[in-house]
């Protein structure tokens, strides 16, 4: 009874109100002090989603624990008038608003990818934004990440051709500092189209306002949907295609499949239908390949010549940097890549892009670039120029240059004379 008459003249004493807003205070303190612990948990490295699982499992259950405290609390003051409860519920609606948005958001960072096509090129990317998330913006989560910047469908592409020099245009334009480009062939508009441009899209690196998004897939200027396909996709798309003597080209496209297959016919063999008679057979990819006024001319019904960009393949190898100054110029770009990245390798016969300036050691590309030719018999290469020799003048007349082609015929012919 003691007890009883000392907490009736205590609660006498202290208005009700007052005793409420004091026990809710601390309620909701200790909420605050809760939800910052868990914030702080977040900063730390995480490198794999079961530990954000396991802190899910925690936080709700904490987020229930502090709702049902906070409820039984209110509901513990009985002779509240309805204003009071109605306030207090409004509050504790807003704490469990906060709390189920902070659990969302938590269960969000802990699901796993959902583009299991795209997980090989973004495992590193992942991996670094666990270590980076913070809970207090999400637009400012994307910027945390080691990709800064987004993921957007590239602004250029080299589309061709295949044994032209595309690998080496490519890794020289990776050293300009506003050019992002991936790595591999994403073979998105030949043989990928099926998986849609989001898949696409996320092949693609992060890149920042005034970088550009760029990728090379050799086989594109040879596909007849190619040219409406990316056209659909962005119609100011700006491409670029490298383009090298057609019978130098073929003989380079046969010794990269004869290295893979050495147990195909001869070039010879395969170059003619019937050599008594002098057919050459166009139907082989090796040469098909070479008639590029052909493919152009698919390019052109959907492109203006104002949004191609044509290298020379042979240039690119004696003068690196000039060709890389126009190449650089077609983007819009600055001219950063210059002769100061490039260094002439005698063994392999083509330029070596040098490392950053701290670093004067060259920077060549795999064996699978440079390898020795086989022997060609001389009047084989002569047919072969002889068939190319009209479409390559349909060619120049196309793209208004002149690739000097005939030169090399016409030295070559010197040269078995001797």
């Amino acid at each position: 009874m003691a007890f009883w008459s000392s907490t009736s003249v205590f609660t006498s004493k202290v208005p009700r109100k007052i005793l409420f807003m004091f026990t809710l205070s601390l309620s909701v303190t200790y909420l605050f002090y809760s939800l910052m612990s868990c914030y702080n948990s977040l900063q730390f490295p995480l490198q794999e989603n079961y530990v954000y699982q396991g802190r899910l499992v925690t936080e709700e259950t904490t987020f229930v624990t502090l709702r049902e405290k906070l409820y039984s609390a209110s509901q513990g003051f009985t002779e509240f008038t309805e204003a009071e409860r109605t306030t207090s519920v409004s509050i504790l609606q807003e704490h469990a608003e906060a709390e189920q948005r902070t659990v969302e958001w938590i269960r969000t960072q802990a699901s796993p990818t959902k583009s299991a096509a795209a997980a090989a090129y973004r495992t590193t990317a992942l991996e670094r934004e666990h270590q980076e998330f913070s809970t207090t913006d999400s637009e400012l989560r994307v910027n945390c990440t080691s990709d800064y910047g987004e993921k957007k469908l590239p602004q250029a592409i080299i589309i061709g051709v295949k044994k032209g020099g595309t690998r080496a245009l490519l890794e020289a334009l990776r050293v300009h500092p506003d050019v992002r480009a991936v790595g591999n062939e994403p073979h998105f508009f030949d043989r990928n189209y099926e998986k849609g441009l989001d898949w696409y899209r996320d092949l693609m690196p992060s890149t920042l306002e005034g970088q550009i998004t760029m990728e090379k897939t050799p086989s594109y200027f040879v596909t007849n949907h190619a040219p409406k396909r990316i056209h659909s996709m962005a119609r100011d798309i700006k491409l670029i295609i490298v383009v090298r003597n057609p019978v130098t080209r073929a003989i380079s496209d046969y010794t990269q499949t004869l290295s893979k297959k050495p147990e195909i016919p001869t070039f010879e063999v395969l170059a003619f239908k019937n050599r008594t008679l002098g057919l050459i057979d166009a139907s082989w990819s090796a040469l098909r390949i070479g008639i590029y006024a052909l493919h152009l001319e698919s390019w052109m019904q959907y492109f203006p010549l104002s949004q191609m960009h044509f290298v020379s393949g042979e240039r690119l190898i004696v003068d690196p940097a000039g060709e890389m100054a126009k190449v650089q110029d077609f983007l819009g770009l600055k001219r950063i890549v210059t002769d100061k990245h490039f260094y002439f390798n005698k063994t392999k016969g083509f330029p070596c892009l040098k490392k950053p300036e701290d670093s004067s050691t060259p920077r060549c590309l795999g064996k699978s670039k440079g390898r020795t030719h086989p022997k060609i018999d001389p009047d084989v290469i002569r047919r072969l120029h002889k068939f190319y020799k009209p479409f390559n003048m349909m060619f120049y007349q196309m793209t208004g240059q002149n690739f000097e082609w005939e030169l090399e015929e016409d030295s070559e012919t010197r040269s078995s004379q001797d």
